[in-house]
């Protein structure tokens, strides 16, 4: 017997830390470019500085998007908050500093965004990263907004959100399937209500055990007509995109291509 899906306040379309390629990744700067083109829910990925402070970044070091060295967790937010996080993307956004959770969280509320917040925890610091991300969104995001969406790909990381913010939504992360198909029951013992994949794993069966099961099924990062268009077939629940400026976040206009930006402000 299926279990009914949980109510679902979120938009179908999710723009990849921000504005996807279009600036550069979890900075304000691209979440604000991402909310010109027309868009209301963003995803971003969060992880806990040496003195406790939740900020934006994807890699476990800093190489790739900052001018910094090393690894990122083993600083302190003043010593991060002093990193260029904008020249390597391109001139127009040298100087672009590495912002922290709470920031972002806030401009969200301030614009009434949607915010889908990925756990990405230094490696072993998995349940730690996890209670801090539940505890800060807890204290600051108020009871009558949409709750923002948690997700990982740590188990341990969505055990210890669970544990101090048990009513914000949860979904595991998953870019491999597991054999004998553990990761669906790993989503239920962690209190899921959503599974986010990588998009070239839902088939329609796929979708129909998730759905059975009463979670939600959400896709990254789907970068091709085509593939939204499978998925929307398919019966899936969230796209979650780099290009912000070839999909509408419109929902009655499905995937297309936008001949010019939503006006700022859209509510999808």
């Amino acid at each position: 017997m299926s279990t009914p899906l949980p109510s679902w306040p979120y938009p179908r379309w999710v723009a990849h830390r921000g504005a996807g390629k279009l600036a550069p990744e979890n900075t304000l700067a691209a979440f604000r470019l991402g909310a010109h083109h027309g868009w209301r829910m963003f995803e971003c990925d969060a992880k806990l500085s040496r003195d406790g402070v939740l900020f934006l970044l994807h890699d476990a070091t800093l190489e790739r998007t900052t001018n910094g060295r090393g690894t990122a967790g083993e600083r302190t937010m003043g010593e991060l908050a002093q990193l260029d996080a904008g020249s390597w993307h391109s001139r127009a956004y040298a100087g672009e500093a590495i912002p922290t959770l709470e920031a972002l969280a806030r401009w969200c509320l301030a614009n009434h965004h949607y915010l889908n917040v990925e756990i990405k925890p230094t490696p072993g610091e998995e349940e730690a990263t996890g209670r801090a991300v539940g505890e800060l969104l807890q204290r600051i995001w108020p009871g009558h907004a949409v709750p923002p969406l948690l997700t990982s790909f740590q188990p341990a990381a969505l055990h210890g959100a669970r544990a101090t913010a048990p009513q914000l939504p949860r979904g595991l992360l998953v870019d491999k399937l597991a054999a004998d198909g553990a990761d669906l029951q790993t989503a239920l013992d962690l209190g899921c209500q959503a599974m986010v994949l990588n998009h070239a794993l839902w088939d329609a069966a796929l979708v129909g055990r998730v759905h059975g099961a009463g979670l939600r099924a959400l896709s990254y990062t789907v970068n091709d007509d085509w593939a939204a268009q499978r998925l929307i077939a398919l019966g899936t629940d969230g796209i979650i995109t780099d290009r912000v400026d070839l999909f509408s976040p419109r929902p009655e206009l499905r995937a297309c291509k936008a001949k010019s930006p939503a006006p700022p402000g859209f509510f999808s």
